[in-house]
């Protein structure tokens, strides 16, 4: 994987992010291109780097589509693994047990960025 961008990198504004709701966001190019994405459930913000640890595809066929249909699960779109918001544990499907790379992200001044706090 490639670097995240450094501590600080605005990725949005936090009103843009419904609750629940998810974005994606992609830098870099080639084999420097890393995909991440942020979800807000129940107030929380937390950011995942976007690749099913299966198959290591990223999670959004359609973009910004994260979340299974009842919005309590993300969802892979490549074979249906649903991993939990709170930890990206997958809880069922191929990769069952694994989890989604953590990114962190806080919210300050309106706006998510890439935090330097785990």
């Amino acid at each position: 994987m490639s670097a995240l961008p450094p501590p600080g990198t605005p990725l949005c504004a936090l009103d843009v992010l419904g609750d629940p709701d998810a974005r994606g966001f992609a830098f870099g190019e080639g084999t420097d291109l890393v995909r991440l994405f942020v979800v807000r459930k129940d107030g929380v913000l937390r950011g995942y780097v976007n690749s099913c640890p299966h198959a290591f595809t990223p999670l959004d066929w359609v973009p910004d589509r994260f979340f299974d249909r009842e919005k309590q699960h993300l969802l892979c779109a490549t074979h249906g693994a649903l991993f939990r918001v709170a930890d990206g544990v997958c809880i069922r499907g191929p990769c069952l047990g694994k989890a989604l790379t953590p990114v962190p992200v806080e919210a300050a001044d309106g706006v998510v960025r890439i935090s330097a706090r785990p």
